[in-house]
């Protein structure tokens, strides 16, 4: 019995951010995974969300994830999820600043056979990095 698309995210960010079990990739993504960020694509697959998790969980070791259903179509999914961390380690240019950080990703996500094949995400976390640097201060 094939699981409903908004159960495959909610595991996957629990297996991957919070257990950091990144051999789960496989079960989640499609082989040839592309995300759009930023007014740009990235056509990673499997090792583009390895990467991404593995920087995530090492640059905040105690990495929590709520996620959120929106709103969920015959093979899409959109979504919020709220990351929790605090910063140990340096992440794209930003110093640690042993501080609790929040942040909020908004997703849609496209399924194909069961699997995430595309995704779409907005994300404050540089903001929120920005506003830990300068409660530091």
């Amino acid at each position: 019995m094939e699981k409903a698309n908004r159960h495959v995210i909610v595991e996957a960010n629990n297996s991957l951010f919070v257990d950091g079990n990144v051999e789960d990739v496989d079960e989640f993504f499609a082989i040839d995974y592309a995300v759009h960020v930023t007014g740009r694509t990235i056509n990673g697959g499997h090792k583009i969300v390895r990467a991404v998790v593995g920087e995530l969980r090492k640059s905040f070791p105690d990495l929590t994830v709520n996620v959120e259903i929106l709103v969920e179509g015959q093979d899409r999914v959109a979504w919020q999820r709220t990351f929790r961390g605090t910063h140990k380690s340096k992440f794209k240019g930003f110093p640690p600043s042993d501080r609790a950080v929040e942040w909020r990703d908004m997703v849609t996500s496209r399924f194909v056979d069961g699997r995430i094949t595309e995704e779409w995400v907005i994300t404050d976390l540089a903001e929120q990095l920005l506003l830990s640097r300068k409660k530091g201060v």
